[in-house]
């Protein structure tokens, strides 16, 4: 049987002034019509450049030196860019990592969507549009209809994403390239996503190239494995084959540093010393050598063969044998210090809501209720996860406890003293004790400011000591993040994300804080340096006895962290409890469809009954009674007309659920 796809010997190198870097060096793949092939690795390794090579739309400075692309016949290697646009959109089509910046602002959905039939097949304006709702109803896209006059921007994630798909699917193409499609996902909406990816694939008899780093996501949806490390293929496999005989050392690292919901909170996350290795030049031996626990003299100067077996094929002198825990460094336990007693902060009925204004003269028409009515308290050296969907108000909670947002009611109390009250100002201690490390850490980060400059910056503001001292405590903070103080010479576009996510935790413990908001502080990590980033946090909450609120839509990172979680949804907290109690036994059936949509790394695992379906509503016109009820199973009329209050189900842990699920108990209120 000819293969749909077939990847021969490819290699891409992009050239610069004074370099060439070799991204793909001698890549095969195959991909069989109907099949799903995960490729896997860490960023860097060349995963995003095959699937642009593959679709030719390398980069400028990106080109294909050897090799061969063949689909259904054709080596698209070798076609013109006039002869390469007659095959984008109609044989192979790309759902690119972020919709956003592959929509057109100014157009419609419906129109984007059916432009593809009209450039490859000269359909009309009313055949497209009449395909354009054919596939938004294909990708289950809510009210289709009415979304094909819409614009990019007034639709959620979520719904973009689907948009993107629509957009790949509406010629029917025989190949399907999704390049991390669910990165920026909530696990609910990713979890939609995936199986309508899996469903659509079946019904077509469409090839997916699955490109991700989520080991989770790859064992539930892909028929065979990639792993790609260094530019070059490490290790291929059927999933359940390579989930349950990994050979390669790299393969069993990847799986070892992803946080799980079965991790100790007590134990270090296993991670991947050292980086990946710079494709610049040539490389002597086996690419993954010098952070490999197993690595000899002979993986040091002699590139490993790919070596076949009855489960697989890998590159690697000395095989591993399947998936058991592999030690890359030394698992001491956290000695976590206790959470001590005083209550750091304390929020109380905390409310935020954002005007909409319109007409002429741009007077209010409504407003956005991000949070309502949201009460709890943080102790010293506790951490707080906060989760829940995109727009369910956690990143507005978090600015509003840094003192970046001001609360529209409602109090925020640190150290006892009121910081939320109108015309607060804020006391040196107090700017020094609250601060905020942020998502995106390059953004965050000015990039004409070298990184001494940057970390020096609020302490030169903070008139901290002379400057000899300023600059002695920049070199101590880069070497607590583990970082050289010689890199306080070098600007925020020279480091790799895990760096400048360090970089960020760096600035944030600059003025000795006693409080860290951390906004998905690892979200856009490989797992391997965001098992870094939170053994990195955890060592430094016990050195300096640091709170720490977590925002984060990952239950497994969250759960690693934190003391204490609240589920939040549409802007309330609808349930809230120590970790174990909230992730071990939800009473609230939202916290349980959220767990039921994490991706596990293990194919042999059963289908989960509760996910959750559908859309958030509207927060500026939430529904009725309980704000669950419309994605709830259990509904019924009680709970379209009377909100649920927070009960307890037992002394550490409330929800708000009129049909929980599990037997409230009588308490006493807490403490």
């Amino acid at each position: 049987m000819t293969s749909l796809l077939s990847i021969e010997n490819l290699r891409v190198q992009f050239t610069s002034r004074n370099s060439i870097a070799t991204a793909v060096d001698d890549f095969s793949l195959s991909i069989e019509p109907g099949e799903c092939v995960g490729l896997v690795g860490e960023s860097g390794c060349g995963k995003t450049t095959t699937g642009l090579a593959v679709i030719r739309l390398l980069p400028g400075s990106g080109a294909i030196t050897a090799g061969r692309i063949m689909l259904d016949g054709i080596d698209l290697s070798t076609l013109s860019e006039a002869e390469m646009q007659s095959q984008r959109g109609r044989t192979v089509a790309l759902i690119p990592q972020d919709p956003m910046s592959s929509l057109n602002p100014t157009t419609k959905i419906g129109r984007q969507i059916g432009e593809g039939l009209r450039i490859h097949f000269g359909a009309s304006e009313a055949e497209a549009r009449t395909r354009a709702l054919e596939v938004l109803e294909m990708v289950e896209m809510p009210r289709p209809a009415e979304r094909l006059d819409q614009y990019p921007f007034e639709l959620s994630g979520g719904l973009r994403q689907r948009v993107i798909i629509a957009m790949g699917l509406v010629c029917r193409p025989k190949l399907l390239i999704a390049d991390e499609p669910t990165t920026a996902l909530d696990v609910t909406i990713q979890a939609q996503i995936l199986d309508i990816l899996d469903n659509l694939r079946r019904e077509l008899h469409m090839g997916v190239l699955l490109i991700t780093h989520d080991m989770g996501v790859i064992a539930g949806h892909t028929d065979r494995v990639v792993v790609m490390y260094g530019a070059k293929k490490a290790e291929e496999a059927p999933t359940r084959e390579l989930f349950g005989s990994m050979r390669h050392p790299y393969t069993q690292a990847l799986l070892a540093s992803m946080p799980s919901m079965e991790t100790s909170s007590r134990q270090k996350l296993t991670s991947i010393p050292g980086m990946p290795p710079d494709l610049r030049g040539t490389i002597v031996g086996c690419r993954f050598a010098p952070r490999c626990t197993f690595a000899s003299d002979e993986c040091r100067t002699t590139e490993p063969p790919m070596t076949s077996d009855s489960k697989g094929s890998y590159a690697c002198f000395h095989p591993v044998q399947g998936a058991a825990p592999v030690i890359i460094r030394d698992h001491e336990e956290f000695n976590k210090s206790t959470i001590g007693q005083q209550v750091i902060l304390r929020t109380e009925g905390l409310t935020k809501e954002f005007p909409i204004k319109g007409g002429l003269i741009r007077h209010k028409v409504g407003a956005i209720r991000a949070v309502t009515n949201v009460s709890f308290t943080i102790r010293e050296g506790e951490t707080l996860g906060l989760v829940g969907e995109s727009g369910c108000g956690k990143t507005t909670i978090g600015r509003m406890l840094a003192g970046l947002e001001m609360p529209t009611s409602g109090q925020v109390y640190f150290d006892d003293q009121l910081v939320s009250a109108r015309g607060y100002r804020p006391s040196k201690l107090d700017r020094r004790a609250r601060q905020m490390m942020f998502q995106d850490p390059y953004s965050s980060l000015n990039p004409r400011m070298k990184v001494a400059q940057i970390l020096s910056e609020p302490l030169m503001i903070q008139h901290e000591g002379t400057k000899a001292q300023q600059g002695q405590r920049t070199r101590e903070l880069l070497e607590s993040v583990g970082l050289d103080p010689l890199a306080g010479d070098r600007y925020p576009h020279e480091f790799s994300g895990g760096q400048r996510q360090r970089i960020g935790f760096a600035r944030a413990l600059a003025l000795n804080p006693r409080l860290i908001i951390a906004d998905e502080p690892v979200s856009a990590l490989d797992v391997s340096i965001q098992a870094q980033i939170l053994n990195l946090m955890k060592d430094l909450q016990r050195i300096h006895n640091l709170s720490y609120v977590m925002v984060s839509h990952d239950l497994a990172v969250v759960y690693y962290m934190a003391d204490t979680i609240a589920v939040m949804y549409l802007g309330v907290i609808v349930e809230i409890g120590d970790a174990e109690s909230v992730f071990r036994s939800p009473a609230h059936p939202y916290t349980q469809g959220l767990l039921d949509a994490v991706p596990v790394p293990d194919p042999f695992a059963p289908t989960r009954a509760h996910r959750v379906v559908g859309e958030l509503p509207s927060s500026v016109n939430p529904p009725s009674g309980c704000r669950f009820r419309t994605r709830c199973a259990n509904a019924q009329d009680i709970c379209a007309n009377e909100e649920p209050t927070l009960r307890y189900f037992d002394e550490r842990q409330q929800a708000a659920c009129h049909f929980p699920m599990k037997t409230p108990v009588t308490l006493s209120p807490r403490s």
